[in-house]
């Protein structure tokens, strides 16, 4: 096969549409690969910034960027037109819920009929977007053979989910296992043999649907796993029980628990996103997933819970939230990133501005942030700031974070992260989820 040839000599063209979380890390993994890349988007801020080699993602090697981009490897572009000379096309689009928690693939479907004016023969498309079961099959095959093109003879066309984790040192995208499922056994094979040079260890799977599903089912263990968790953590409040002391607990069992932390609700481009994608699918055949959309309303809750736990805390005090000065700290969805995709600190803040607190925020990944009509800026931690705040609300635990200073000078902490756990002297005023 001519395109196989040219992948493993490394002399395929790949383009990347999408330029996000997802899709610079891959092209800059293909390019220090040996491939020519063109990265594809929509947004004229980030192709600039590419093509100047001006990192923006923080899983990047900023130094890795520039020289792919200096040595001619990688360009951006916003002119679909370039797709007509690739031989490989990776689609990493968002696929985000309607207001209706319904998929929103209008992102997909857009690029994969830009696609489809410059598909030619010999062509290889991945999807790498999270979706729904049945999304490369029903709905990209179709409109990318209406001009003549087929699956496994002029077209190969897989489905190769991304398993991105902001923020992991660990694992990157050459490092984590890779799924790739073809529409026929042709399209795996040639999926598979691009994956196998860039990628450590490859898992291939009989067909797109179940690669697929795979992903969805991936986010839906852990959205379930945090719900009960977060359930358990209202539990132990009312029974007056640390859950943390609890999880730890039961995380010295050698076998059959795998620990699982409670917050102030799911945040992130995957959890709060996918299972709705698989509870939307699951009703073509007449079945009601209850399970997924029962944690999704749990951990959709957590945000109020909160709410009402701090207000609860003030009262016991004498306070009340109206007028209260509140600090919050870390605003992005999970420890140490620069992500606030879908964090449920917003929500929590948005909450408490209805309630009449004042509010105030510091996070060193987070400049400035807008709740409703109105933005805030980020303020600096100080020990007189922590003394005239009625509390100091812990909802995302970064590292930059003095902990110290937060427990010594604040009148109240609630601290729905643990982060204050390793505070060797801590106090009555410390309140945990």
């Amino acid at each position: 096969m001519p395109l196989l040839d040219k992948i493993q000599r490394r002399e395929a063209v790949i383009g990347v549409i999408g330029l996000g979380y997802v899709g610079l890390p891959l092209a800059v993994l293909q390019a220090k690969t040996g491939y020519r890349v063109v990265g594809v988007d929509e947004a004229r801020g980030k192709v600039e910034r590419v093509n100047r080699g001006d990192n923006y993602i923080s899983d990047v090697d900023d130094a890795e960027l520039q020289q792919a981009v200096t040595s001619g490897r990688l360009t951006a572009t916003t002119d679909f037109d370039v797709l007509k000379k690739c031989d490989v096309v990776l689609i990493c689009v968002p696929t985000p819920l309607t207001r209706n928690k319904e998929p929103d693939i209008s992102a997909i479907l857009k690029v994969t009929h830009e696609l489809a004016r410059r598909a030619h023969p010999d062509m290889l498309v991945v999807l790498e977007s999270t979706t729904y079961p049945g999304t490369t099959e029903e709905v990209m095959l179709p409109i990318l053979s209406a001009g003549g093109l087929k699956a496994g003879q002029t077209l190969y066309l897989a489905f190769s989910p991304e398993r991105v984790d902001p923020g992991n040192r660990s694992f990157k995208t050459h490092n984590t296992f890779k799924l790739v499922g073809g529409v026929t056994p042709a399209c795996l094979r040639i999926a598979q043999a691009f994956y196998e040079q860039s990628v450590v260890k490859i898992h291939p799977v009989s067909s797109t649907r179940v690669a697929e599903m795979t992903k969805v089912f991936e986010n839906v263990f852990r959205s379930v796993n945090i719900a009960l968790v977060n359930e358990l953590a209202v539990l132990c409040d009312r029974m007056g029980l640390n859950v943390y002391e609890v999880i730890d607990a039961a995380a010295t069992k050698n076998f059959g628990f795998m620990p699982f932390y409670p917050g102030p609700g799911v945040g992130g481009h995957c959890i709060p996103l996918d299972p709705y994608y698989l509870a939307w699918k699951s009703k073509e055949y007449d079945l009601h997933t209850r399970f997924i959309e029962l944690a999704g309303e749990i951990n959709e809750g957590m945000p109020y819970y909160v709410m009402a736990k701090l207000q609860r805390l003030l009262n016991q005090r004498g306070r009340c939230l109206n007028g209260a000065n509140i600090l919050v700290l870390g605003v992005t969805y999970k420890a140490d990133v620069a992500d606030w995709r879908e964090t449920p600190a917003i929500k929590v803040m948005e909450l408490l501005m209805r309630e009449g607190a004042a509010l105030s925020y510091a996070d060193p990944f987070t400049p400035s942030v807008k709740i409703g009509e109105r933005s805030y800026e980020g303020v600096e931690v100080t020990a007189a700031r922590l003394k005239e705040s009625a509390c100091a609300l812990i909802l995302t635990a970064h590292s930059a974070f003095d902990y110290e200073q937060i427990v010594r000078h604040a009148q109240l902490v609630f601290d729905t992260r643990n982060g204050t756990r390793h505070v060797k002297e801590k106090k009555d005023t410390v309140i945990l989820l």
